[in-house]
């Protein structure tokens, strides 16, 4: 053995000896945070030069006690799952069967119905071009919303272009869909209706099982993206009349490059397989399965079963710490999505009167993703803005950019009578920390403050100036 991998070997057993991690004993009422040697590790934040790391929708950090359930899979446990003439083979395929029934019993699912992916961009596509062309001989029709992910979008605008009609559904202000206006949409030539459980931008909760009944009462197929929601929020499959759902390994505290699909049996749901092969997975995703992957994502569900509720405890503390810090030091921000209908570890705010791309360099020590109202690049509303905006004003004025020059021929953007909004998506994980939460609320409350009276605008609307009373000259 190479002397660097002993050393890593070495390096974990001992962690492993001296952990002692106790989360499923704590008194919920209490909020603490994890303690273990590695986790410590995590605690201690970024190395120098490194920013902290809020951005928990993008990806999670890979949970030490998932990765030692995968080191042996990566070195000494490599045979192929899908070898059934030796012990190599043996070995990973119980494994692999292990991680299969983890995954079920998170979601209270049959084992049979999870099959294993590279993740849930494959997943939303099997799931909904899988359903549409397998059906296409009866039914022709899609149901979603304007507010899913690209993944789910650009599959139903590939299969309009096959030919199938598809329904984009609005939204209302708070993010949530009309189920009356869900339950007009369907028709009986409609195959699937997807709807996303948590939204990746503005972490607003849909509600599912309504959905769900909704579906089963009309005899479609019902498919959620739930990515964002797999681990962290309670979910039943069947309580819930899910009939497809995806899910994702690096959004739980998993490794990237693996996701889980999983399929009702009975009532059964046909799909049609996207790619060919040895037909594993129930045929329906032919190719090898990584192992160590599927290991480490049956891991993390396991983790998240065990200790949901303490993380969602843990999480809506900091969570509501970081807004009410935030918006009690500044006025005009604004908080996207539902109040109560949410997932508290996405917090998406806006900040009105502060150029977005200053403020998201001036917060160079988080890391922190935005969506656009207004973007430098496309001159394009993030979509997801658009659907959830206050009116169709919003997104129009949008597009129909309106440029003026000011003292020092600064150039400024005018959207819907509020200049400058951008999004922020505030992503809070198990492993962030208090202290992070307070450095990123200051460091925004700071640096929002600076901005503002650097921005001639800022000044107007300080001495009252009604901004759009003002003609601007148009270019």
């Amino acid at each position: 053995m190479f002397r660097p991998a002993r050393s890593l070997l070495v390096a974990l057993n001992r962690i492993k000896e001296c952990r002692a991690v106790q989360t499923s004993c704590q008194n919920l009422a209490e909020i603490t945070e994890y303690q273990s040697v590695i986790t410590d590790e995590y605690k201690r934040g970024p190395a120098e030069g490194r920013a902290l790391y809020l951005d928990a929708q993008a990806t999670t950090q890979l949970d030490p006690r998932v990765l030692d359930k995968m080191m042996p899979y990566f070195t000494s446990f490599y045979g192929n799952p899908h070898s059934r003439t030796h012990m190599y083979g043996w070995e990973t395929e119980t494994a692999v069967e292990l991680a299969r029934n983890q995954v079920a019993n998170l979601i209270g699912a049959d084992t049979k119905e999870i099959i294993f992916t590279s993740g849930a961009t494959e997943c939303n596509n099997i799931a909904v071009k899988g359903v549409a062309r397998f059906y296409k001989g009866k039914k022709n029709h899609i149901v979603t919303t304007q507010t899913e992910h690209k993944c789910v979008l650009d599959s139903c605008r590939a299969l309009q272009a096959e030919g199938f009609k598809v329904t984009y559904l609005p939204v209302k202000p708070n993010g949530l869909i009309d189920l009356n206006e869900l339950e007009a949409a369907i028709k009986p030539e409609t195959s699937l209706v997807s709807v996303m459980m948590v939204n990746n931008e503005i972490g607003v909760k849909q509600p599912i099982a309504e959905i769900g009944a909704i579906c089963r009462k009309r005899k479609v197929f019902f498919h959620t993206d739930a990515a964002q929601a797999v681990g962290k929020v309670p979910i039943d499959v069947n309580a819930m009349n899910i009939d497809l759902m995806s899910i994702s390994g690096h959004k739980i505290y998993g490794p990237k490059g693996i996701g889980a699909l999983y399929v009702r049996r009975r009532p059964r749901v046909r799909v049609e397989a996207l790619q060919s092969g040895g037909g594993q997975e129930r045929g329906m995703r032919s190719g090898t399965v990584p192992a160590p992957l599927a290991v480490g994502l049956g891991a993390a569900c396991e983790l998240a079963q065990s200790e949901m509720e303490y993380d969602h405890k843990y999480i809506t503390m900091l969570s509501n710490h970081l807004i009410k810090k935030i918006m009690s030091n500044l006025p005009h921000v604004i908080r996207n999505g539902d109040a109560v209908y949410w997932y508290p570890g996405c917090v998406n705010l806006s900040f009105a009167y502060v150029e977005g791309e200053s403020l998201l360099m001036a917060l160079k020590d988080v890391a922190l993703s935005s969506g656009s109202a207004c973007t430098s690049a496309s001159l394009e509303p993030s979509y997801v803005l658009r659907a959830i905006g206050a009116s169709e004003d919003l997104a129009h004025s949008s597009i129909r950019q309106v440029t003026f020059v000011v003292q020092y021929q600064i150039m400024y953007t005018y959207c819907s009578g509020v200049y400058f909004i951008r999004l922020y998506r505030f992503g809070i994980g198990r492993f962030t920390t208090i202290e992070e939460v307070d450095f990123t609320a200051e460091n925004t409350i700071r640096h929002v403050k600076r901005l503002r009276e650097m921005s001639p605008l800022w000044e107007m609307v300080e001495e009252g100036i009604d901004l759009q009373t003002i003609k601007w000259t148009q270019h």
